[in-house]
């Protein structure tokens, strides 16, 4: 029985070859940032080993005494030259080894950012969604009522959120509902009190732990989306398939669903990178929470020099830009079809 040969689609190949093209590119991308960031970090003046190391002397430690003991305390001291240095880097990356941070000593960086991620993926994950949510279906009404009071007032409001820096909503809610009507807790991510498990108790815990800080990120997140789709709207209204959807007589909500449908593609592009950066997390929101996630384990790192956790993090800030770089390319491919004319065609 002869075998039968099966072509792939024209527009498949395409896809493919669109993939392939921002992988390759987004390793490069990765290469360079990483070796980039290696040699800043490492000519960073100051780390912590070395501040041990001088304190030990200024007690009246020999260099070598000096030595043997900050290495007995963080297990390890740097060896080689630079280039020496960044090929044992470079090999551990293979085995996903980020070395071990100089700030505390025997903790290694991927066994930190792992657990730094949990506290911060979900809050401004959440956040991150539903300020899009909000500001996307606000942004539409703006727009289509931007000539009467509705629309005057979901402007405002979203420019002076959009306005407002971070840190000064996080002060602001946490004065509100800490001091002035004190519903929430204003730091950590659960009650000490309760023990650590699989219980409603301490999942209602950790969900009043994280409000705050999902509030504040939704809120600072919510004026730009609401003005992103406004401009994004206003501008579709003007395009010539709506006057002629109009001419045909189709109704207002036919309507309304191509211009949301229209209106929203650019920002699936923003949303992607969005999510993206939350593995930066939100340094200030972080910090003045106290909550134990990516964004203040990195200004932690940058504070007490430990270039290890820097680099670390910043690996891994570069690879969810590029994934989500690559995710929101292919994403358009799909939703918009002109896209993929384009590529069948090319």
């Amino acid at each position: 029985m002869a075998l039968i040969g099966v072509r792939a689609r024209p527009g498949a190949i395409a896809v493919a070859r669109r993939l392939a093209g921002h992988l390759a590119r987004g390793l490069a991308m990765i290469l360079v940032v990483t070796s980039v960031n290696f040699v800043i970090i490492r000519n960073i003046p100051g780390d912590p080993i070395a501040a041990r190391y001088e304190k030990l002397v200024e007690q009246g430690m020999s260099p070598d005494q000096a030595e043997r003991a900050t290495a007995v305390l963080y297990g390890f001291l740097p060896k080689g030259s630079l280039w020496e240095q960044y090929a044992d880097y470079m090999g551990g990356l293979l085995t996903l080894d980020l070395g071990q941070s100089l700030s505390t000593p025997g903790a290694e960086v991927t066994g930190m950012l792992a657990a730094a991620a949990t506290w911060t993926v979900i809050p401004v994950l959440a956040g991150t969604l539903l300020s899009f949510l909000l500001g996307v279906t606000m942004g539409v009404y703006a727009a289509i009522r931007r000539s009467g009071r509705l629309g005057d007032v979901l402007a405002i409001s979203g420019s002076l959120l959009h306005g407002v820096p971070q840190y000064v909503l996080a002060l602001l809610l946490g004065a509100i509902f800490t001091t002035l009507w004190p519903i929430l807790p204003g730091s950590g991510t659960a009650d000490i009190m309760i023990e650590p498990g699989l219980s409603v108790e301490y999942a209602g815990s950790l969900i009043q732990h994280a409000t705050l800080p999902v509030l504040t990120y939704a809120l600072a997140s919510y004026g730009g989306w609401i003005l992103a789709m406004k401009s994004s709207v206003v501008t579709v209204l003007g395009d010539d398939f709506i006057l002629a959807a109009e001419l045909r007589g189709l109704t207002r909500g036919i309507i309304f669903r191509y211009v949301a449908r229209n209106a929203i593609l650019p920002l699936f592009t923003i949303l992607a990178l969005s999510l993206g950066l939350l593995f930066g997390g939100a340094i200030f929101i972080e910090r003045i929470f106290t909550y134990p996630g990516l964004g203040l384990l990195l200004l932690d790192s940058i504070t007490g020099r430990d270039y290890a956790l820097m680099g670390g993090a910043f690996l891994l800030i570069t690879v969810a830009i590029v994934i989500a770089n690559i995710v929101a390319d292919m994403l358009y491919t799909v939703i918009d079809p002109r896209v993929r004319s384009g590529e069948e065609s090319a």
